[in-house]
């Protein structure tokens, strides 16, 4: 037999074989898998991104996490904490008594596309009519007390997850993912207390106290997620490379989707045209309203850089 012709019966033998195993589908030479099912996975393969990405952080506590007492130090700065290290840890075992000791996540596959929207409350929003590409998604993550009645048609109507932290909490249904971004000791008490206690009925000496002090109370929502300090402080390090006092809110989000979604898209980040940095359902009357202690054009300028390297999807609105 001639050299040609027992070349393509090996051809011919490797089709059929590639052929019965991929279900009739084009063979191809090897290649690596990709760690998702989307048109584009977070890539691994941008210098730029991965100096700044890390796998390996944990983005909630969970009971079996061990903060470190350089972390809490760091933390315990950002509002002047005035618990040691272990008092800190002290709260931390009595809230994994009320909530789960770790948080539910869909894990990455290479089956499936996780897609997350981000949602600020950048006035960017309004007339933007993006909800119904925001609802679209299968995680919709909203910020502090972004609202939704009046608005849909530009904010979409579902959400999975909010995060927010006391001072700026309000009451979710039973649908809805509560991640609390702690900045306190006293963030996680106000959190037990909500898990233990209907504070409304039994104990409103506790209501007036957490009034007081500026702590909204919170619906007992059985989905409960909490920011870990140290996903906070590599936030602060390696993605605002340590500018301002502590990321904001809503950049903690857009970087928890990253870690959360193999497809991020942004809505309602930025200031408007005047460079003010109001939110969407507010007549701004302070036109001198910044960002206080977050680097807000920071924070916009690296949300445009992984926009540029297609990283995520960033709608500026109109």
């Amino acid at each position: 037999m001639k050299l040609k012709e027992k070349a393509l019966i090996v051809l011919l033998c490797v089709t059929a074989i590639c052929v019965s195993w991929r279900g009739y589908r084009p063979c191809s030479l090897p290649q690596d898998k990709s760690p998702c099912a989307c048109e584009r996975c977070l890539s691994e393969d941008d210098l730029w991104f991965m100096k700044r990405f890390n796998k390996s952080v944990e983005p909630f506590l969970s009971a079996n996490y061990n903060l470190s007492e350089d972390v809490f130090n760091w933390w315990k700065r950002l509002q002047s904490e005035k618990g040691n290290f272990s008092t800190f840890r002290q709260t931390v075992d009595r809230l994994f008594l009320t909530v789960p000791p770790s948080p539910d996540l869909l894990e990455s596959s290479p089956d499936r596309c996780r897609t997350c929207a981000v949602v600020g409350n950048s006035v960017n929003l309004r007339r933007s009519h993006y909800g119904p590409l925001i609802d679209f998604h299968d995680v919709i993550i909203r910020v502090n007390t972004g609202r939704i009645k009046g608005y849909e048609a530009d904010v979409g109507t579902r959400t999975t997850h909010r995060v927010m932290y006391p001072e700026s909490s309000m009451d979710l249904d039973n649908t809805t993912h509560l991640v609390l971004a702690p900045f306190k000791t006293v963030d996680f008490e106000w959190l037990i207390i909500n898990k233990t206690l209907e504070i409304h009925k039994f104990a409103p000496g506790l209501m007036s106290w957490f009034i007081k002090i500026g702590l909204k109370p919170n619906s007992d929502s059985q989905q409960v997620m909490v920011l870990n300090p140290a996903f906070m402080r590599y936030v602060h390090d390696m993605w605002l490379e340590k500018k301002g006092k502590y990321p904001s809110t809503g950049f903690l989000a857009l970087i928890l989707a990253l870690h959360m979604c193999d497809e991020v898209s942004v809505f309602g980040y930025g200031a408007d045209s005047d460079g003010n940095w109001s939110h969407y359902w507010e007549k701004l009357n302070n036109k001198r309203l910044k960002t206080g202690p977050h680097p807000g054009d920071t924070e916009y300028r690296m949300i445009q850089e992984l926009d540029d390297l297609q990283e995520l999807r960033f709608y500026t609105g109109f």
